[in-house]
């Protein structure tokens, strides 16, 4: 019967120490497989993002005119109901999908990928220039990063290609008392009109070929708390796992000592 009893307690002390499951990324035997067939299809131009045009040719007289200096826009022409400076070659998409582009006029680009963009200006400009040579470059891309991360807030991405652990990563990688198995992703949806939610694994390779595994611009990303830091943060003291974890472990050694006493 001690013996029964002593093996009950070891039992019930290892299930009361056991480790958090899914603490590892991508986590499955066809990693390598998977991590291959990770696509990227670009970024899709949305209102109030910044582009940086430059416009090239032979010509280099012809084709001032289509490139622009430093010049203060007021909000009604940028659809953000504030002033805002832009930089040299720099064009702000207004709440109506539109940049003001010199000579050409308003140009539509919401929804674009920047090779549509740069295709639909390369077939315009050739009607006033010889073999002209453009670069597009998106001057602000800002995500949010919320939640059970070590710095959470807007992270500015210095490259427009950017995955899920990458976004991570600028936030200083996820607490341990994060959920990995239910990171959310809210993005803006042009078709809807509205915000839509999405829940990704992160412990599973499998994520690779998840088509929201690399972020658009304006993403949101939140990290939200495993269910022991749920029940820590609804308790009065937040310490309180914690104390019944060791109360636990005191109550079956007194029981053990006890039981080898006797």
């Amino acid at each position: 019967m001690k013996k029964l009893l002593l093996f009950l307690i070891i039992l019930c002390l290892a299930a009361s120490c056991k480790p958090k499951q899914n603490m590892i990324y991508m986590s499955n035997n066809n990693f390598q497989q998977e991590v291959s067939q990770a696509r990227y299809e670009g970024l899709h131009i949305q209102e109030g993002d910044v582009l940086e045009i430059i416009v090239t040719a032979l010509d280099e007289l012809a084709v001032k005119p289509f490139n622009k200096t430093t010049m203060q826009r007021t909000g009604e022409e940028s659809g953000t109901g504030g002033s805002m400076r832009l930089g040299d070659n720099e064009y702000q998409v207004t709440s109506d999908g539109y940049i003001s582009f010199p000579v050409l006029g308003n140009v539509y680009c919401i929804g674009m990928t920047k090779q549509q963009l740069k295709a639909q200006l390369d077939d315009r400009l050739k009607q006033y220039l010889t073999e002209p040579v453009l670069s597009i470059r998106l001057v602000n891309f800002n995500i949010s990063v919320l939640g059970e991360v070590a710095s959470p807030g807007q992270k500015t991405s210095p490259t427009e290609k950017i995955n899920i652990f990458q976004a991570l990563a600028l936030a200083g990688d996820m607490k341990d008392s994060a959920n990995r198995t239910n990171v959310k992703l809210i993005r803006y949806s042009e078709e809807s009109g509205k915000d839509v939610t999405y829940n990704l694994d992160i412990s599973e390779a499998a994520i690779v070929n998840s088509p929201y595994y690399y972020l658009q611009q304006n993403d949101i990303v939140y990290v939200e708390p495993d269910r022991n830091k749920q029940i820590s943060a609804n308790s009065t003291n937040p310490n309180r796992g914690l104390l019944l974890q060791l109360a636990s472990v005191a109550l079956a050694v007194s029981t053990i000592i006890i039981a080898l006493s006797r």
